[in-house]
């Protein structure tokens, strides 16, 4: 449970420093945050899956979780840029 936690917490914080870095990506705070939880967890569980499941490391989880918010994101972000016109 701590796992997801810090995946989560990281994915926010990772979704929230590429919103303000690449402005016109930016979902908003709350999207933002909101994308960064999804991608934190789930860029924390493949990023497990592909180490076989040895992610105890502290460093493992927020790395995982960080980059998976700072991508889901910015493809986020993308997507809505493009469909909005």
């Amino acid at each position: 449970m701590e796992q997801l936690i810090i995946q989560a917490i990281s994915g926010a914080v990772g979704g929230n420093a590429a919103g303000a870095g690449v402005k016109n990506m930016s979902l908003g705070g709350l999207g933002n945050t909101i994308a960064g939880l999804v991608g934190g967890v789930s860029g924390g569980a493949a990023l497990s899956g592909l180490m076989g499941g040895d992610m105890s490391g502290l460093i493992s989880q927020i790395g995982g979780g960080g980059a998976g918010g700072i991508i889901l994101t910015l493809v986020a972000g993308f997507i809505k840029n493009k469909m909005a016109g």
